[in-house]
């Protein structure tokens, strides 16, 4: 049985609730968290490890992205199951609601070296970029982790933020692409159709989360996002620039272009692939679109955080994880790309009808044109980000 959409999904709180001016806050507030006393090193800012006497962890997760008991919510099936496992009492919190309001809630304690009372965070790409640019996060013991060795799956190894897979291990993963309801409109298979077809004009929005329009909007020019120059951006730039003007684009959305889409209020998006398998479950019209150009893959990453004192705890429940059988449990609620080679066979014995979506356990010719976003340094974030919000209208 399907998830019924969910009021507000994990990926589209990354932009939902932050608006403009809290995004461009936090984008002139880069260059004072990127300082040299904000930055730490592995020397300079050593963790002790207390996980042999102390079987307790904290781990802080964004909302819904954790299976629940359809009869009682207070219970999480795979995660109590580790806890009896193991014997790691987990507090369990879904406290990170966004990326940038996440790192604010925490920057002073990690840029002086003191512990956030937390061992296990969850951030996208790009923030795990920074914190990890910034030193603030511990490398992991991969001898502890040998799920994670054997199934996590190719296309998420040796990632450019993280090219040892040291430091960054994925929750979940998921696309960005297109999306339209084939009840108001006809097939669409490029960005370029999204941008410039006439039926489509002002029944258009693309998402106010930078890298993954941007991204689409690269690869449609026969570009690279994860290695691009400032003046393939710029043409990218322009190409949205000028659906914005000719009002093909009604608007820039976080995750609250689904409902619209579901009603057909919109007819076609820039859209993430966990919200659009969740409509397809009421509305088999409404379909997500792999450009041949390419679709962005983005992943949320399980990260321990300078000074976090269970350092050892959090290796066991992240390679608890990695266990096929495991993964699956929680893929078959979340919805989103399942980061665990070997799951989908298991997820045959939960869900058939899922085990067999693309969107959940895509096959190597969607992974090949499949791309994450380039690791910006402070500079480059900070000018990207300025230039997007401008065309955008933010």
């Amino acid at each position: 049985m399907r998830t019924p959409l969910r009021p507000l999904t994990r990926r589209g709180l990354l932009t939902g609730t932050l608006g403009s001016a809290a995004l461009l806050a936090a984008g002139g507030s880069l260059a004072g968290c990127g300082t040299k006393a904000a930055t730490q090193t592995e020397d300079g800012c050593k963790s002790d490890d207390l996980s042999a006497t102390e079987k307790t962890l904290a781990f802080s997760n964004w909302p819904q992205y954790m299976d629940v008991d359809d009869k009682d919510a207070a219970k999480r099936p795979s995660l109590d199951a580790f806890v009896a496992a193991s014997g790691i009492k987990v507090t369990y919190t879904e406290d990170i609601n966004d990326n940038n309001e996440f790192f604010g809630k925490v920057q002073n304690q990690l840029a002086g070296c003191q512990s956030t009372g937390r061992d296990i965070i969850v951030l996208t790409d790009w923030m795990a970029a920074r914190m990890i640019r910034l030193g603030w996060i511990q490398k992991l013991d991969a001898a502890k982790l040998p799920n994670v060795a054997a199934n996590l799956l190719p296309s998420l190894r040796g990632r450019s933020f993280d090219p040892e897979d040291r430091i960054a291990v994925p929750w979940q993963s998921g696309l960005a692409g297109l999306a339209y309801n084939g009840s108001v409109t006809g097939e669409l298979r490029t960005v370029d159709e999204l941008l410039t077809r006439a039926d489509l004009k002002g029944k258009v929005t693309a998402l106010s989360e930078m890298r993954d329009t941007m991204g689409l909007l690269l690869q449609s020019n026969g570009h690279d996002p994860a290695k691009f120059t400032p003046a393939q951006f710029d043409d990218a730039l322009n190409k949205l620039r000028k659906a914005v003007e000719s009002k093909q684009i009604r608007r820039f959305t976080g995750n609250d272009y689904a409902p619209d889409l579901a009603k057909g209020d919109i007819a076609a998006c820039i859209g993430w692939s966990g919200d659009v398998i969740q409509l397809a479950g009421d509305n088999p019209k409404v379909k997500f679109v792999a450009p041949d150009s390419g679709v962005m893959l983005f992943s949320d990453n399980m990260l321990v955080p300078n000074k976090a004192t269970h350092r050892a705890n959090a290796e066991a429940l992240i390679d608890y994880y990695y266990q096929p059988t495991v993964a699956a449990k929680l893929a078959a609620y979340v919805n989103y790309i399942c980061p665990v080679k070997g799951a989908q066979a298991e997820m045959e014995k939960i869900d058939p009808e899922l085990a067999a979506n693309p969107l959940i356990f895509p096959d190597d010719a969607l992974l090949a044109k499949s791309k994450v976003f380039m690791a910006l340094d402070e500079k480059q974030e900070k000018e990207y980000e300025s230039k997007f919000q401008q065309v955008i209208g933010a």
